[in-house]
């Protein structure tokens, strides 16, 4: 029998789109990840409403610092005019802000010739 390897959130934010855009990144760096309370909207009133937000959890622990790290690059970066590009793995035109192809989830050619 295999031990599991305990899970930990590392972010919470109240719009599900921004967690699911954040799960992506991290993915894309090879940090497995969940999101939890994705559906808990409607208990909204019931409970805190913090304890509703949608939450990003890595599904290895010990990843959960790098995983700190990947936020805090993608959170931190100044919202610039970069140019849109092309992906590389569906040939989806991107908006230039995004490292993480909307479409497919495969990374900014750029980020991953610079991971190689």
């Amino acid at each position: 029998m295999r031990a599991s390897v305990p899970v930990k959130k590392v972010y919470s934010h109240e719009s599900i789109v921004t967690i699911n855009h954040l799960r992506n990144l991290l993915e894309a760096q090879g940090i497995p990840a969940m999101v939890r309370n994705d559906r808990l909207f409607g208990v909204l009133g019931e409970v805190p409403f913090m304890e509703c937000w949608p939450q990003l959890w890595v599904l290895d622990d010990l990843q959960a610092d790098y995983a700190g790290q990947v936020l805090h690059e993608a959170m931190s970066a100044p919202d610039s005019e970069a140019p849109e590009w092309r992906c590389p793995a569906c040939g989806e035109h991107v908006e230039g802000h995004f490292a993480v192809c909307w479409n497919c989830g495969a990374g900014h050619p750029d980020e991953r010739s610079a991971q190689d």
